[in-house]
């Protein structure tokens, strides 16, 4: 059983690191896997009452390899830690299989309560570099989490996150803004798999299915998009205005024309007002 985990270990890493050469180099050189390791053992070690020698293999954990992860934590196979500097998960935190963490990711707890305070994270989940999950919630299964990201609150599955805080803004490679796009676009997947969009075991079915995404990079950019429309919406009302200023100098043109013709019949009028009175006083 040991050996069948770190032969799965070993391949995951294969799996999902083309930088990795050889079995020598994994073992030897990889610090995530070592981080991982020396949990096994603290984490037996912890859930057996041996919480100080349990912290101590922690600590020596974290001054070899950078990585800071909690004897209580619960661990799913399949983790990949790659570099992982800076991480750190904590005591209540939850990682379910075939999970991938990247350097300064942190897996944290909010305020002092008792319990169950960090997040719990699903199956083929990815974090990227610097994301920080905070509080006791859920993170769906597929779901991925962008770099430099704070996620407050749960996420669904297969969903990206990004930003400060995390709000999703895809799921299922569709766009999303608001609460009632997010369900039609879960509805619309849920239809274009064939399956009965009211059936309550579809959620469960997609998410048996295996598809861990560490294209972590491609991730759309909110602030960027709303700049862009902005940026169209300035350029319409400048058209507009441009338009509207155009209109207004020929209706000042046509009105300064209409009140040179009236000025004209005036001082017309005026003259033959003029002359005729002229005439009476002559005659």
């Amino acid at each position: 059983m040991i050996f069948s985990r770190i032969k799965k270990d070993i391949r995951v890493i294969f799996e999902r690191d083309p930088a990795a050469k050889n079995v020598f180099e994994v073992v030897f050189c990889y610090s995530g896997l070592h981080a991982i390791w020396l949990h096994r053992i603290s984490h037996t070690l912890f859930k057996n009452g041996w919480v100080v020698a349990a912290r101590m293999i922690s600590n020596f954990c974290r001054f070899l390899t950078g990585i800071e992860i909690h004897p209580g934590a619960t661990i799913g196979d399949g983790l990949f830690i790659d570099h992982g500097t800076g991480i750190v998960i904590g005591e209540t935190a939850e990682i379910g299989k075939n999970v991938t963490l990247y350097q300064g990711v942190t897996l944290g707890g909010t305020g002092k309560e008792k319990g169950k305070r960090h997040p719990t994270i699903g199956n083929n989940v990815v974090i990227a570099t610097g994301a920080k999950v905070l509080g006791s919630f859920k993170v769906g299964d597929h779901a991925k989490i962008g770099a430099g990201s704070v996620v407050l609150k749960e996420v669904p599955p297969y969903a990206t996150v990004v930003g400060i805080p995390g709000r999703v803004v895809v799921l299922h490679g569709t766009r999303v803004h608001n609460e009632e796009e997010y369900k039609r676009a879960w509805l619309e997947f849920c239809a274009a798999r064939g399956y009965d969009v009211n059936n309550p075991q579809t959620r469960a079915e997609i998410c048996d299915e295996i598809d861990v995404d560490l294209d972590h990079d491609i991730l759309p950019d909110p602030e960027k998009e709303m700049l862009e429309i902005m940026s169209r919406q300035i350029h319409r009302l400048e058209s507009r205005v441009a338009e509207l200023e155009t209109e207004l100098s020929a209706t000042k043109a046509e009105i300064s024309q209409e009140s040179g013709r009236t000025s004209r019949l005036e001082m017309d009028l005026i003259d033959k007002r003029q002359r005729e009175i002229e005439s009476g006083v002559s005659e």
